[in-house]
């Protein structure tokens, strides 16, 4: 009888043993995003010249603390890190035989997946191509295409194999690359539908029998572009292409933790890690393996970490120091001196010496009738005294070409109105703010730490230079526009055709100002253009200031927001919503 309880005792542990490992194949699997890093690839700024409290270097800490704790751990990125900081714009131009920083920093991460970005094609194929092959990772973009040989030009997926378990990761990058920059940074590339794209590519992914299937999109989460059909929102594919298990995002630098529940039923979380490393997103996943069935349930969750918690690696911050003291050395050259300090602060609200030393600028190198620009950084200055190299990145934040474009007087003055309607409130109430904010769904104004958010880029103001002329929000959107005539005394005729000078992201389209706000086709625009720099515009801007020596960065006081005393009253109101102190 013993003997047969002792038989029936050990049956039933072999039992329990043998039913918990055919349902409970457990493994945990974490993934880390980062994305938009614009350069901040160590703990300084070097336009700003002051050490950074986030940086990749702090990433590398926390990166290397979860792979210490954590079965397996994936590296992702989701794109435009080649510009925004002289770290990557000084290998990218000045140095170009040496490894670039940002391959070399992200190699020694040991990152297994990236998403290339609109910035990244903005630096042109000398640079990306360059790095596709200093990379140790796959660079993902499923519907940029090869117009040579219709294949992809970047990988469209990978499959990464770890700890047995077998994940895709299909990448995809907004397709109004063709709308933003100039043809001669991407010749040969075709930017494709995402939506389209998923729908083509998921069906192969699902053939390679992945445990988890994963989004990295240099798009951000609600971003539909219905106007071009380019279905450029990751919220378009997440719930109608079945499949995704987790989407990062990017590109609209807004941080995303979220679930959403897609047309068959599944959850998908959705993590953007907003941008220039103040942030990575996290995702934990529990995967609970059917052996006998081969089938997975999947938990999942998501979490937003800031990276000023965490102290730089030092061994990462020693192993890049040389290359901080060559980008030091870059930056602090000194190429003239400016008169006085300019604040690009004054930018929303009138004529200013931050936005009018650009067009002062672009009307000298292309000797145009009319400039257009806006406040590229939303919130520095350049301080009276030594100009530097590094200063030059505070006034001009992007890679643009600079073009010279052909316009008739009236285009150019529903140019403005539409520059001013995303800029200003029509003003009736002694209460009304001049400035569009940001709001929540019960139309309050979005406040943060409690400052406002403008509800526009800050680099979709334009203003213009060269002409005359009064903003009236005391009336509707469309009609506030008064050219007085040109600076130099000239009449200003509506048909009469000028030049005018625009950086390349406005005269491909970006911004809308020449599609919805002029009225022209892609091919009229593209056939407006008469001539472009074949450089980046901060480089003919150095080389300009450099012969001058000593700029007089005056506002030209050639606009004016009326009626004035209104306008005066709320402009002070919200200049203090937007940088918490009252203007000076």
């Amino acid at each position: 009888m013993k003997k047969a309880l002792r038989k029936l005792t050990l049956y039933s542990i072999l039992l329990v043993i043998t039913v918990s490992c055919v349902t409970t194949g457990r493994k945990q699997i974490t993934f880390i995003e980062s994305t938009d890093i614009h350069g901040v690839v160590l703990p300084y700024d070097y336009i700003e010249k002051e050490e950074l409290k986030a940086s990749l270097a702090s990433a590398y800490t926390y990166v290397k603390k979860l792979r210490e704790e954590k079965e397996t751990v994936i590296l992702l990125d989701a794109g435009d890190n080649l510009q925004g900081q002289p770290s990557v714009y000084y290998y990218n131009f000045a140095d170009t035989t040496s490894p670039h920083l940002l391959a070399e920093a992200m190699n020694y991460m040991s990152y297994d997946a990236v998403t290339v970005g609109n910035h990244d094609i903005e630096t042109g194929h000398s640079v990306y191509d360059r790095l596709i092959k200093e990379y140790r990772f796959p660079l993902l973009a499923a519907n940029a295409i090869d117009i040579k040989t219709g294949d992809t030009y970047f990988k469209p997926y990978c499959i990464i194999k770890k700890n047995g378990l077998k994940i895709a990761v299909l990448g995809l990058v907004t397709p109004t690359i063709h709308n933003t920059l100039p043809e001669d940074l991407y010749r040969g590339i075709e930017f494709r539908n995402m939506y389209e794209t998923a729908s083509k590519w998921m069906p192969v992914i699902k053939k390679e029998n992945p445990d988890l299937i994963i989004g990295l999109f240099h798009t951000g989460w609600e971003d539909n572009d219905s106007d071009t059909n380019y279905g450029e929102g990751a919220s378009e594919i997440a719930y109608n292409i079945p499949g995704f298990d987790i989407i990062f995002t990017g590109h609209d630098h807004r941080v995303a933790n979220q679930k959403i529940v897609n047309n068959s039923g599944d959850t998908v979380l959705i993590l953007n890690a907003g941008s220039r490393s103040m942030n990575i997103a996290r995702a934990d996943v529990v995967l609970q393996r059917n052996r006998k069935t081969g089938s997975n349930n999947k938990s999942f969750s998501g979490e937003i970490v800031k990276l000023s918690d965490f102290q730089p690696d030092n061994e990462f911050v020693e192993k890049f120091a040389v290359n901080h003291e060559k980008v030091k050395e870059y930056v602090d050259e000194v190429i003239g001196s400016s008169s006085e300090t300019i604040s690009s602060r004054d930018s929303y609200f009138g004529s200013s010496g931050f936005v009018d030393m650009i067009h002062t600028l672009q009307l000298e190198i292309t000797d145009a009738d009319i400039s257009f620009a806006a406040p590229l950084s939303f919130d520095v200055q350049i301080k009276e005294g030594p100009v530097t190299v590094g200063d030059m990145f505070k006034l001009y934040r992007f890679e643009n070409m600079l073009y010279t474009i052909s316009m008739t007087g009236d285009e150019v003055l529903k140019y403005l109105e539409y520059s001013y309607s995303g800029w200003y409130n029509t003003i009736d109430d002694p209460n009304d703010h001049l400035l569009k904010f940001r709001t929540d769904k019960s139309g309050k104004l979005a406040l943060t730490d409690g400052k406002a958010w403008l509800k526009n880029q800050a680099y979709n103001f334009d203003s213009a230079a060269g002409i005359d002329y009064t903003v009236d929000v005391s009336k509707p959107e469309g009609s506030r526009i008064n050219i007085i005539g040109f600076s130099d005394g000239r009449n200003f005729d509506l048909k009469q055709s000028y030049n005018v000078a625009v950086n390349s992201y406005r005269g491909n389209g970006g911004g809308g100002h020449f599609y919805e706000g002029v009225g022209l086709g892609k091919s009229d625009l593209i056939s407006r253009i008469i001539k472009s720099t074949d450089r980046d515009l901060r480089y003919y801007m150095i080389g300009s200031i450099r012969k001058m020596g000593i700029i007089d960065p005056a506002a030209l006081n050639n606009w004016k927001v009326i009626p004035e005393k209104m306008v005066k009253n709320a402009a002070e109101r919200d200049y203090i919503l937007l940088f918490g102190e009252a203007g000076k």
